[in-house]
Formats: structure tokens, C-alpha cells, sequence
């Protein structure tokens, strides 16, 4: 693997995980949304993360040299959660309730989303570390050359 490859690789990482930040705070940003555009709650949404693939022509140069390859991480789909309900709540002076004086709240649970936060911002903070060891690595490697 490539000095700059280990670089590609941390740097993916980052960007997946910052994707994924801005996706958590969405979905703690609509906690109480009733209706969104189509005229349902909010739902929350999940990243869901792939192993990034390299272009054909790096994919035959790597064929050829018979090498395995990590090639990073990239975000393959932001889906909506269908498996958990929305929340109901008896409310009937809010305009949103049907006509049984029912609310249907998101199906966004904070605790939840503040627990993907931080396991999120974990393995942020474990690709930059990995990318500052690489970078000293390589600052290591120039002054043995000296």
C-alpha cells in the first residue's frame, strides 16, 4: 500500500463519518416535525456505508500487480427507517391531529440518534488519528533519507 493510498484511505473515512454527522443532525433537528413536504412525519434517516471502489483502469494496474488493496469508504445510500413506527400522541387541539385527536410524531429517538453522535464522532476522531500516524510515518521516512 501507498503512502498516499493510507492518506486516501483516513481521509475517506472522515468524509463518510462527517456525512454521517450531518445526517444525525438532521434527524435531531426534526424530532418533533408532524409534517414534511409529502404530508407525513419526518422520517429518520440511516447512512449506510460501502467499500469504495477504484476506477478501472487502477483496478487492472492492481489485477496485474496481484496486490490487495484497501481503497477506503464511501457513503453507498441515505435510506429512511420504515421498520420503527412513529410515535402517536393524543393531542387534538394540535393541527396535525387526525380525526381521532391522534399526532404522529417522527420516529426519531434522541438518545438513540446522540448515541450514533458519538460512536460517530469516535471513529472520526480514530481516522484522524490514523491519518497523523501516517503523516509521522512519513516525516520519519524522509529524515532517515537525510
Amino acid at each position: 500500500m501507498g503512502l498516499f493510498q493510507a492518506f486516501d484511505i483516513s481521509a475517506s473515512g472522515m468524509t463518510a463519518e462527517r456525512f454521517r454527522m450531518d445526517i444525525i443532525a438532521q434527524n435531531i433537528a426534526n424530532v418533533n416535525t408532524t409534517r414534511t413536504e409529502d404530508g407525513t412525519p419526518y422520517r429518520r434517516k440511516i447512512v449506510t456505508f460501502g467499500e469504495k471502489t477504484l476506477t478501472p483502469f487502477s483496478q487492472y494496474y492492481e489485477t496485474a500487480r496481484a496486490r490487495a488493496v484497501g481503497n477506503g469508504v464511501k457513503v453507498t445510500s441515505v435510506s429512511e427507517d420504515t421498520e420503527t413506527d412513529f410515535k402517536m400522541e393524543y393531542d387534538p387541539s394540535h393541527p396535525d391531529a387526525d380525526e381521532n385527536g391522534y399526532v404522529y410524531y417522527p420516529n426519531v429517538n434522541t438518545v438513540t440518534e446522540m448515541t450514533n453522535l458519538i460512536d460517530t464522532t469516535r471513529a472520526y476522531e480514530a481516522n484522524t488519528t490514523a491519518f497523523e500516524a501516517t503523516k509521522t510515518m512519513a516525516q520519519a521516512a524522509l529524515n532517515i533519507g537525510q
